[in-house]
């Protein structure tokens, strides 16, 4: 039998047993409540049936996991009172003493790995990590138990988004939203309070024993030092800045054409908390006409100008975006400028149209998911119908609300059936660092994400990456899984783009990375 390594620190880096002192819950304090307008409303609650960024946010105050990113996006244990590996295979983890649901009941170990198979069955990370999963059990109420076919990084997997929940909602089918929000992190959601399209509200949970360590983004000690959160449903910006300048609102992600006025407010300052910020993108849907011919998505590439899409959203402050962006996160340690070529150099759209009807291009309509709630998204939808009109192609531009829109995303069948062929979105900069969790590679078919693409190449290089620890040799697989991205074009990048947020001057203390509601108090 190989050595048992256990670790010594909270750190995953070396295989190990993390034990830390708890930190006792906050007193209680007057009545606070920090005030949010929301980025979208709270169309979808079910953190596994949607990467929306909006519910994403929303999880994270009502769900805890296991393991947490820290600022420098390391996997840290959060619900883990520590963990033991055994031969890089042989994974035990140790839950916390302690751990409570919203709804009183104990946090179990059969709870957690009830929930890591449900967010499995839909997340690209967890399906990797269940196809090397020989077995996934909780032999007590403390204990989760890993044993896998070869190495494989649980840590990072599982500070993913595999959010815990009780074994009666994690039972629930993926294909189906859970909409009873019982998680066991820092915040209770308020369902009675709900106004769909209006009002979401959060209360602090007391139950919650946040971790000893100092908060560094979603890692750490998440302690609450507020009474409730309120999200506000403010689809109009005008009204939106004028409740930020009237003080009755604290934090809202301000456009860029709305910054200068925001600025000049004695009451208001303007931060960006993620460095990594969000990779715009153009999804295709793979299954469908005329997008299922990887020549034409090829042919794209030469119509699209990143610095064109970037200056929609903030015109010419580059402060706010970036361009030359590939497959990976820029200025991670796996970007490159391999095949960035593609993307620079002048538009020629007639040379496009030739390229798409060598490819077969028979003016098939393309339906273009385009949602007026949100104005950012939706500027860079309108430019995107424009660019594909000006390179030939039969555009139906389809205005709605994010919520439909990201609930028909989800479907696979043709746009005369209620299907799509092309959506804008954000990616988040910290899960295109690598392979890992980047959910826009994954090309596995029907179990990738919204868009379904196949590419047995990328799927190969993927797992050669998963395979080695060598930082180099990973570099080196990145640089073809980039070159294979430029063939299959699962997306088309469109830059990097940096989110300022306006804040009150009463709120402080705000961590950096993801908006979180942990760790900010009110003057």
């Amino acid at each position: 039998m190989q050595r048992r390594t256990l670790l010594k620190t909270a750190a995953v880096g070396p295989l190990a047993l993390a034990t830390l002192p708890l930190a006792t819950p906050a007193l209680a304090q007057p009545a606070r409540t920090l005030r949010i307008i929301a980025e979208a409303d709270l169309a979808i609650l079910d953190p596994v049936w949607t990467t929306a960024t909006v519910t994403a946010t929303h999880a994270r105050m009502v769900f805890d996991t296991l393991f947490s990113l820290d600022e420098a996006y390391i996997p840290r244990p959060q619900m883990l009172e520590g963990f033991a590996v055994e031969g890089e295979t042989d994974w035990r983890l140790r839950l916390r003493d302690g751990l409570v649901f919203h709804n009183g009941e104990k946090v179990r170990a059969r709870d957690a790995v009830a929930s890591i198979r449900r967010w499995a069955s839909r997340d690209s990370f967890g399906q990797a990590l269940m196809e090397v999963t020989d077995e996934l059990a909780a032999p007590d109420d403390r204990t989760i138990r890993l044993r896998l076919k070869k190495r494989f990084p649980v840590p990072r997997a599982l500070a993913n988004s595999a959010m815990i929940m009780p074994e009666h909602l994690a039972g629930t089918d993926a294909s189906k939203q859970v909409t009873e929000m019982i998680g066991s992190g820092p915040f209770r959601f308020l369902a009675e309070e709900r106004v769909p399209g209006a009002r979401v509200a959060y209360a602090r949970f007391d139950g919650y024993v946040p971790r000893a360590e100092t908060i560094s983004s979603s890692a750490g000690g998440k302690r609450v030092f507020v009474d409730r959160v309120e999200w506000i449903v403010i689809p109009d910006p005008s009204t939106a800045s004028a409740t930020m300048l009237a003080g009755e609102a604290d934090w809202w992600g301000v456009p860029p054409d709305l910054i200068a006025q925001l600025a000049k407010s004695p009451r208001l300052r303007l931060e960006t908390i993620d460095a990594l910020g969000g990779i715009a993108i153009l999804r295709f849907n793979h299954l469908q006409p005329p997008f299922d011919n990887p020549a034409i998505r090829r042919a794209l590439l030469g119509a699209v100008s990143q610095a064109d899409f970037m200056s929609v959203i903030a015109a010419a402050d580059t402060g706010l975006w970036r361009d030359g962006v590939g497959a990976f996160t820029p200025g991670s340690p796996m970007a490159s400028e391999v095949g960035l070529e593609v993307m620079r150099g002048p538009r020629d759209f007639a040379k496009v149209r030739a390229d798409l009807a060598a490819a077969g291009y028979r003016g098939e309509k393309v339906v273009v998911m385009n949602p007026a709630d949100l104005t950012e998204i939706s500027a860079v939808t309108v430019l995107a119908a424009d660019v594909l009109k000006r390179c030939g192609m039969t555009v139906d531009l389809q205005t709605m609300d994010w919520g439909t829109l990201i609930q028909r995303r989800a479907k696979t069948g043709p746009a005369s059936e209620g299907g799509w062929n092309l959506v804008h979105t954000n990616l988040n900069g910290s899960g295109t660092m690598d392979p890992a969790g980047h959910i826009g590679l994954r090309a596995n078919g029907l179990k990738a994400w919204a868009g379904w693409p196949t590419s047995p190449e990328l799927e190969r290089l993927r797992e050669a990456w998963f395979d080695t620890a060598d930082l180099a040799v990973q570099q080196g697989i990145c640089v073809e899984m980039q070159k294979q991205f430029w063939r299959d074009v699962p997306y088309i990048p469109l830059g990097q783009r940096f989110f300022p947020y306006a804040l009150n001057n009463r709120v402080r203390d705000v961590p950096r990375g993801s908006p979180n509601f942990w760790g900010i108090k009110l003057s």
